[in-house]
């Protein structure tokens, strides 16, 4: 019945699209029919591969870089009173700063080239993924973390036995909205400044009212999007599916 829904529900949307055109008769170079779209993409497939491979390079670099970043992160707050001292209130200002509002400032400094879109994509996945793991990291089972208290575990055991074994959930769901946020945060960066990728492109196709172009161009972002949120949600369930219920005994061996 999940396939059928997965195979049902973009039919009944792209049905709905080419049923909106034909009503109103809006012109195509408004809102082309997905026929349209499907001709731009098969046309166009050479130069809308080169563009995409930029994109998905500076997609998946930013991501894994703000997912480690982010890990690290919080595995040091958790771990060290000083560091949450310093860290956490830079942490809860950064993110009240629209991120995206820095993207002009990234690519002033770096450029129009891969590394501002990695630097983007990194600072978006960065946040969520730290602070959603920190939460989880200082809410430990009571339980169990009284017992390893009594039995003189170090922090650092602790760390690794308990609070980020049960924090694994957690972080499954802070790769979710990783997933949603970096595709936005790349073609932002690609439309600040960029002389390749999807991004470009759109603006491009957009100026030259080669709309069934740009829509192409959008379809295979959301493409990019859709994997990386199903690769998310299955990280997601393996964690939930893993999650430890018995590390105590190992608690104080050496």
């Amino acid at each position: 019945m999940r396939r059928l829904s997965l195979i049902a529900v973009p039919v009944v949307l792209l049905a709905l699209w080419q049923a909106l055109v034909w009503v109103t008769d809006v012109p195509h170079f408004i809102l082309p029919g997905p026929g349209r779209v499907g001709a731009a993409l098969v046309g166009n497939a050479a130069m809308l591969a080169e563009h995409a491979r930029f994109t998905s390079g500076n997609l998946l670099a930013g991501l894994l870089a703000g997912v480690v970043l982010g890990l690290v992160t919080a595995l040091n707050l958790a771990l060290s009173p000083v560091a949450r001292a310093m860290m956490r209130p830079i942490l809860v200002v950064a993110q009240a700063i629209p991120v995206f509002a820095l993207a002009p400032v990234v690519t002033l400094w770096l450029g129009y080239g891969a590394p501002s879109k990695v630097v983007m994509v990194a600072l978006v996945v960065y946040f969520p993924v730290a602070s959603v793991l920190f939460d989880a990291l200082m809410r430990p089972p009571a339980a169990l973390d009284d017992l390893a208290r009594a039995m003189g575990a170090t922090p650092m055991r602790r760390l690794w036995l308990i609070q980020l074994p049960h924090a694994l959930p957690a972080l499954g769901s802070g790769l979710r909205l990783a997933a949603v946020y970096a595709p936005f945060a790349v073609i932002v960066g690609e439309w600040v400044g960029s002389s390749r990728g999807l991004g470009y492109l759109m603006l491009m196709a957009n100026g030259r009212g080669q709309t069934d172009l740009m829509f192409a161009a959008l379809a295979l972002l959301a493409a990019m999007g859709l994997v990386l949120f199903a690769l998310a949600g299955a990280v997601q369930r393996l964690t939930e599916r893993g999650r430890p219920v018995g590390a105590a005994r190992d608690l104080t061996t050496r």
